[in-house]
């Protein structure tokens, strides 16, 4: 007997499957327990999904709970690091809950088996490198959004292929968060605030001299988007 409950998404996950939309195939890299997938396929949002991970224990979480819920027959399941581990091509691809260096390598390591899919990114740390990555790669950000879960805030990055060329504005804080400064952008800022701030005590105090000047710089943009915000 299967498990009829709707799987209910914390407000992270909720603004991903947001941004993954609507389609036909969607692959979830690094999909833990398995929960955004199985909301994905009960809203109707997608109507297959692919469940990667590089733990297999993982992975078995996943199989699981999607069994529980009678989906088995819209997932496909496969073990392995990063996009390598797809084995047919997706619509959309979530990539998300990791280090957004981590989420730079796997882009750049699978870029051929990531195809011309739609990319959701939701980097924990390093966005401004992960940004840089995306644009040598051969995509564009079509979308950011600044989300609320608990008392952490979190940016998920939309990316679709195409040219793109950022300043180092647009990667510290995106692009599109630059173009639209949403109110919810004011606590994330003013933590990236406070974090650059902390870090730079941190340089000025050690021998690491080559990280005062773009900590400096880093510093004055968000002081600069703050402002805009508060206009």
């Amino acid at each position: 007997m299967h498990n009829t409950g709707q799987i209910a998404l914390d407000p992270r996950l909720s603004m991903i499957a947001r941004l993954v939309g609507r389609c036909e195939c969607c692959a979830d890299i690094g999909c833990d327990h398995g929960r955004l997938g199985a909301s994905l396929l009960q809203s109707g949002r997608c109507e297959r999904m692919i469940f990667t991970d590089i733990s297999e224990p993982s992975l078995a979480k996943a199989r699981r709970l999607i069994g529980d819920l009678g989906l088995g027959d819209r997932a496909t399941f496969a073990a392995g690091d990063g996009a390598l581990a797809l084995s047919e091509s997706a619509d959309a691809v979530v990539i998300a809950g990791m280090g957004g260096a981590t989420i730079a390598d796997i882009v750049r390591a699978g870029r051929e088996k990531l195809s011309d899919a739609r990319l959701i990114l939701q980097p924990n740390v390093a966005a401004p490198q992960l940004r840089q990555t995306l644009s040598e790669c051969g995509y564009e950000i079509d979308d950011e959004q600044v989300v609320q879960d608990g008392r952490r805030n979190y940016v998920v990055i939309a990316a679709k292929p195409g040219r793109s060329m950022y300043n180092e504005k647009q990667l510290v804080v995106g692009p599109v968060l630059l173009e639209r400064l949403p109110a919810e952008l004011t606590p994330y800022a003013r933590f990236k605030l406070r974090v650059a701030k902390k870090a730079l005590d941190g340089a000025r105090q050690s021998s690491d001299g080559a990280q005062v000047a773009p900590l400096e710089r880093e510093i004055a943009i968000w002081e600069e988007v703050l402002a805009c915000l508060r206009r």
